[in-house]
């Protein structure tokens, strides 16, 4: 479930946040009016708390899986809460690339799609993985919330068996691999940015 709804979510968001980027004033594509609807889109978004999300748009759940319980429901409204999220996470991690940059690649005649996946992207590269973990963190969070419709998984064992039983061991575990798995996560992508910046 987190690995579906991360690589949907890391498509849309890394899109979104590379159109947020080069649609901003004084940027390569410069476009005021997709920005400025794109811009508080995504922070409306990303201001809806998880588990009011996944009930307000169970009717657009329903339409794309057919159903509003169970793990395939769950990647939907996790997909719409965490690709806003990365959008911004993509964001802030382009604008650390230096303009002179993009400057010195529009110079040399480099066209917009290049200076994107050739010059943006890269020089980013460190920053961005770094971003796709906070993301990827933020996801097994809330697929553990995701355990409210169904959605399987440790969540799931946290409410049925943890909560709803009144089951402390269970619920005790299930936090200690949550915790385990964060810091899995977050040590991987440590590794991961640094050997990308030393390349």
């Amino acid at each position: 479930m987190v690995f579906l709804s991360l690589i949907f979510s890391a498509i849309l968001g890394i899109l979104l946040g590379v159109v947020l980027v080069v649609t901003r004033k004084g940027h390569i594509l410069e476009c005021a009016w997709v920005f400025n609807i794109l811009n508080p889109i995504i922070n409306v978004l990303r201001s809806i708390p998880f588990i009011i999300l996944m009930v307000a748009i169970i009717p657009f759940t329903r339409l794309i899986v057919g159903s509003a319980v169970g793990m395939e429901a769950a990647v939907v409204p996790l997909v719409v809460y965490a690709a806003p999220y990365i959008a911004r996470l993509i964001e802030n991690s382009l604008l650390e690339v230096e303009p002179g940059i993009i400057e010195a690649a529009d110079s040399m005649g480099a066209s917009k799609a290049q200076i994107i996946f050739r010059f943006l992207l890269p020089e980013a590269k460190g920053s961005l993985i770094l971003s796709i973990t906070t993301a990827t963190i933020g996801l097994v969070g809330a697929t553990a919330m995701a355990g409210a419709i169904g959605a399987g998984g440790i969540g799931n064992v946290a409410i049925t068996y943890g909560y709803q039983r009144f089951d402390d061991a269970t619920m005790v575990i299930t936090v200690v691999l949550l915790i385990v798995m964060v810091q899995g996560l977050q040590s991987l992508g440590n590794i991961l940015a640094r050997n990308s910046r030393r390349r």
